[in-house]
């Protein structure tokens, strides 16, 4: 078998994510850059190529692999639109290469090679038949190799530049070794870059005492589109569970007047399909898309696969939720926190493929009503092969669909997670909090193999989470937390309103909000003009108008001599070359010297250049690859500088 008989080793080919199991990800446009081990036994030459292909496509497009030294190879290729691309290596001991390299080193060490001339026309005549445009210069070849009396000038063409140029475009392939085949998922921009927004459309009234509506919130996508938003982020919207409905605070007992948790989903109004009536109707529902998509915002949804007890699926599919001895489901439990109002789906049940169609039906039937976004509840406790097949089938016909893994857990599976599909995850941003935290935080998401498919969402805030470092009434936490969130990662969001207005009160010795907003409606200011505000503006105007901050994977940490300032620079490679400092102490006024990448500048050591922030619109000429700051974090936390090199 040929198979056998190959001679060439390709080995630590990157980038793959496991050995090709699961699919590297990309955004449209961009540039791959490909590295692979590729050796033979002895020392005749190796020739490989990249072969790569869209799934739309039939023929293969075939990219020479350039050799480096210690066997090394590096190429790249682009891939320029959405879904699923394959590509993989091959390589062979060229032997027309081979003999051209060799003839070569005989003709330098004075030997005679007429015999090796005539050797060579084997492999001018594989490429004649190949390439018909090089037909008259391959005859040329011929005739001068097989004629003794023009050795001189034969020599010369069998080892020039032209020869080889045909060779390389025309390979003289035998016995290939080819990789495994890699697969390569391609998304759209909005999955590198996004500014998330979060409020509860029933929050949004603008009469004190009144269930918010989706028209309360359209009329609040001015003030968040201002603000340089552009994806809309809403709590579950579907009829809330009248069982075992959860009071303020969490109770257990709730009144008449409690609205109850968003997350306890389906009454006798309906379930995953459904809108609250309180929120309005289907049709205002799209209405709202339809408006935050004219400001340039998307909405995202939020799929919780869990049912309140009185939702439809209870007594329609009673197989799909596990039953106890007494006749009851037991609640969702995440010790010491307990969901009375929620129940599980039970997915090693035998009716799972029937529930399978269900759920990816009601994304289906979502994505209809205009939805392009979903930020998945809790992924971490379903089936890992369930998400890898629903959203595989989503893709298939919907490749411009994202999905936000909201998975607080250990590292493995928010890994997996993103391994099996999911376009975002959020992330253990929220608990690094000083220097050292975020450094080796950030490190580790922009170099280990995991940024070839995990894709970090940082948020400071969630309605389940508040940090302990934003349980004080801190103006400088809170800006520096959200200008961190903003420009460590291309993707980042932040519980709005209550956000904004710095609502720091906690349950005592808790990460929660007290009175938090999961239980109740809220009365927010959202008309506050705090430097907060002015800021979040601005970054966001910042971020979208410097390339350098669409790209979570471009960061590089700068050495700076203070403990708490922790700098950063990132660049497009082109023109936007930004380098951001931020003093974590939220109380004193740290400084130190901060050393400048000017070799990812092109500046020499002496040369004189501007840094402007972006925010302060302060300007300084520096020198040098050592320059001095100073933040006081009662003015500006940060430096946002954009560097001038011209």
């Amino acid at each position: 078998m040929d198979e056998m008989r190959n001679r060439v080793v390709i080995e630590n080919v990157t980038p793959v994510v496991n050995g090709g199991d699961y699919a590297m990800k990309r955004i449209a446009g961009d540039l791959v850059k490909v590295t692979a081990d590729i050796y033979t036994d002895g020392h005749d030459v190796v020739n490989a190529w990249i072969h790569i292909k869209h799934k739309s496509e039939k023929s293969w497009e075939k990219i020479p692999l350039v050799a480096l030294v210690n066997d090394a190879w590096i190429g790249g290729f682009k891939v320029p639109k959405q879904g699923k691309y394959e590509w993989y290596i091959e390589a062979w001991v060229d032997y027309a290469l081979n003999w051209q390299h060799e003839l070569g080193r005989k003709v330098k060490g004075g030997q005679y090679v007429n015999v090796e001339l005539l050797d060579g026309i084997q492999y001018l005549d594989s490429v004649a038949a190949k390439d018909t445009k090089t037909k008259a210069f391959l005859k040329q070849c011929k005739t001068l190799f097989a004629d003794a009396t023009k050795y001189q000038e034969a020599t010369e063409m069998a080892m020039s530049k032209q020869l080889k140029d045909i060779f390389l475009h025309h390979p003289y392939q035998t016995f290939v070794t080819q990789s495994p085949l890699y697969p390569i998922w391609v998304d759209r921009e909005k999955a590198a870059f996004s500014a998330w927004y979060e409020f509860f459309p029933r929050s949004a009234s603008f009469v004190s005492g009144e269930h918010g509506t989706f028209a309360d919130a359209a009329q609040r996508l001015p003030y968040v589109a201002e603000m340089g938003f552009d994806v809309i982020y809403f709590p579950p919207i579907h009829p809330i569970g009248e069982v075992n409905r959860k009071g303020k605070n969490n109770a257990t007992t709730a009144g008449a007047e409690d609205v109850g948790s968003p997350w306890a989903i389906g009454s006798k109004l309906g379930g995953h399909r459904d809108i609250n009536p309180a929120l309005g109707t289907l049709q205002d529902f799209k209405s709202f898309v339809k408006s935050a998509k004219g400001m340039g915002m998307e909405v995202a949804m939020d799929f919780a696969l869990q049912c309140a007890p009185d939702h439809p699926y209870v007594k329609l599919h009673p197989k799909w939720f596990k039953w106890r001895p007494d006749g009851t489901v037991q609640y969702a439990e995440n010790p010491p926190k307990k969901y009375q109002d929620i129940l599980p789906f039970y997915f090693e049940n035998e009716d799972w493929q029937n529930l399978w169609n269900e759920l990816l039906d009601v994304v289906m039937y979502w994505i209809k009503q205009g939805i392009t976004i979903f930020r998945v509840d809790n992924p971490h406790t379903k089936p890992f092969r369930f998400w890898e097949w629903l959203i595989a089938k989503v893709h298939e016909k919907h490749p411009d669909i994202i999905f936000l893994a909201e998975a607080f857990t250990r590292p493995k599976i928010m890994h997996m997670l993103a391994k099996i599909g999911f376009t975002h995850s959020y992330t253990y941003f929220t608990w690094r909090n000083n220097k050292a935290q975020l450094a080796e935080y950030m490190q580790e998401l922009v170099t280990s193999p995991s940024r070839n498919y995990f894709r970090p969402n940082f948020w400071p805030n969630t309605p389940d989470i508040l940090p302990y470092e934003l349980q004080q009434p801190n103006e400088a936490a809170f800006i520096t937390r959200f200008f961190l969130a903003a420009t460590l990662s291309g993707n980042y969001g932040m519980y709005g309103p209550v956000y904004e207005n710095m609502l720091y009160q906690a349950v005592p010795g808790k990460e929660e909000y007290l009175d938090s907003e999961k239980y109740e409606i809220a009365r927010h200011i959202w008309d506050t003009r705090g430097k907060l505000k002015q800021v979040i503006k601005i970054v966001n105007h910042v971020r979208r108008n410097n390339p350098a901050f669409r790209d979570t994977f471009n960061l590089e940490l700068c050495n700076i001599d203070n403990e708490h300032i922790l700098g950063y620079f990132k660049s497009d490679g082109e023109n936007s070359h930004i380098l951001c400092l931020v003093n974590m102490d939220p109380y004193y006024t740290q400084s130190g010297w901060v050393q400048v990448p000017l070799e990812k500048l092109n500046l020499a050591a002496a040369e004189s250049y501007t840094v402007s922030d972006l925010v302060s619109q302060v300007t300084y000429k520096w020198k040098g690859e050592w320059n001095f700051v100073e933040l006081n974090p009662h003015g500006l936390p940060f430096h946002c500088f954009q560097i001038l090199t011209a």
